[in-house]
């Protein structure tokens, strides 16, 4: 029997256009109403704080997303020791609460006047991204502002009051950034991975402090720095300054495990303060790790004001400080005005969460580190489902790793 293989082949074509799996993209640009991964839910599930010590899963309806409005699939959320205070103590009063200000995720579903992030980065559906600030009160800041004025003169999602949209922190499936005069400011990320992406909030804090010390004149190549306390925010100094090129660090804390880790970031020599009985000792062994120097520049990073009041003992005359660890109200400190600070002349700077620039200083700064081979991923030592929210608190309370995460599935 003779073939026709002109109308065989017609006939093939026709089947393979029709048979186009139901999952598969088509080869066209993404319509910004469109969703990246699937259809949209009708509902989202949020961890909401609804008494000390205690989340629920809470399911709203998913809200509609405005013209200005982006709507962000969760994938991850670092615990900050800001929602451990909340979690145990409710400082800010803000309870019932959806918590998770170090979160990123993917785009969803977009209004049609979003074009460009904040830095002016074009977006798109399937892009990951970051917020930042909320400048409700000044709507002028931009990202090219070079004023001093950090996040503490504005809002952060997940630490927002609960409201109609609830999907107001990233502890949760999907988070609403909303945008025109509500002054979100949000950043595209998509060159960098989840476990650098969960870690970018924290870092940026730790980019504005080594920024301020720098504003002292007094932090070089060659500085002798003490960094004290090694939980995530002290390792994290360690590392900024290590992809600075300054070699001598000295980290000092009173957990050999986090000694060791802060040797895998970049410090050169550890003091164990358990090790040593009284400051006068501290200090002795802070300046035999030197060689026989005291430091040229300090990091206090622990938020207790008893470590506040030694670290001046580490402090060579004409030396600097960045005093970096009270986030909140941690008490007062006792120092001698005289012989900590006037005799000695020390340059003193505080440093207090980070700016837009800093925000966006940090994405090259995780990009460096990660060039380098510092291990920033081993950070985050423990992984938690949203549903067992509760348990990652407790886990972060216990200080029992570093850096505690919430992670989609």
């Amino acid at each position: 029997m003779e073939m026709n293989i002109e109308e065989i082949v017609k006939q093939v074509l026709a089947e393979m256009k029709g048979a186009a799996p139901a999952d598969v993209a088509p080869a066209v640009k993404a319509d910004p109403a469109a969703t990246a991964a699937g259809e949209i839910p009708k509902t989202a599930h949020v961890a909401v704080l609804t008494a000390l010590e205690h989340f629920d899963i809470k399911e709203y309806p998913m809200p509609e997303v405005g013209d200005d409005d982006i709507l962000v699939k969760v994938e991850g959320c670092g615990v900050c020791g800001t929602d451990a205070h909340e979690f145990k103590r409710d400082p800010f009063s803000l309870i019932p609460v959806a918590l998770g200000h170090e979160g990123t995720g993917e785009i969803v579903k977009m209004g049609k006047n979003v074009k460009v992030d904040t830095a002016g980065k074009p977006v798109r559906v399937g892009d990951k991204v970051v917020t930042c600030m909320i400048f409700k009160d000044d709507p002028e800041i931009t990202m090219f502002d070079l004023n001093k004025k950090n996040v503490g003169g504005a809002d952060v999602y997940g630490l927002l009051p609960d409201d109609d949209v609830h999907l107001n922190g990233w502890f949760s499936d999907y988070i609403l950034i909303r945008g025109g005069s509500f002054g979100s400011t949000f950043f595209n990320v998509s060159d960098l991975d989840l476990d650098s992406r969960i870690l970018i909030e924290p870092c940026a804090v730790l980019v504005h402090a080594v920024e301020r010390a720098k504003t002292t004149g007094i932090l070089r190549f060659n500085s002798r720095v003490v960094v004290q306390g090694c939980g995530p925010i002290g390792l994290i100094c360690i590392a900024i300054l290590k992809t600075m090129g300054v070699q001598n660090i000295c980290a000092v804390d009173g957990e050999q495990k986090r000694l060791d880790f802060a040797k895998k970031m970049g410090a050169k020599m550890t003091v164990n303060f358990k090790d040593h009985k009284g400051i006068e000792a501290l200090a002795g062994a802070v300046k035999d790790a030197f060689g026989g120097h005291l430091a040229d520049f300090a990091f206090q990073c622990t938020g207790s004001p008893v470590a506040h009041a030694n670290i001046y003992k580490f402090i060579r005359n004409g030396g600097g400080l960045c005093e970096l660890g009270f986030f909140i109200n941690g008490g007062d400190a006792t120092i001698n005005p005289h012989f900590d600070i006037c005799s000695k002349e020390i340059t003193i700077v505080g440093s207090w969460v980070y700016t837009l620039r800093d925000y966006v200083t940090t994405f090259d700064f995780l990009k460096s580190a990660k060039e380098i081979g510092l291990p920033m991923s081993e950070l985050i030592t423990d992984k938690f489902p949203l549903e067992e929210i509760n348990e990652a608190l407790k886990t972060n309370l216990a200080m029992t790793g570093l850096k505690i995460a919430i992670v989609n599935k």
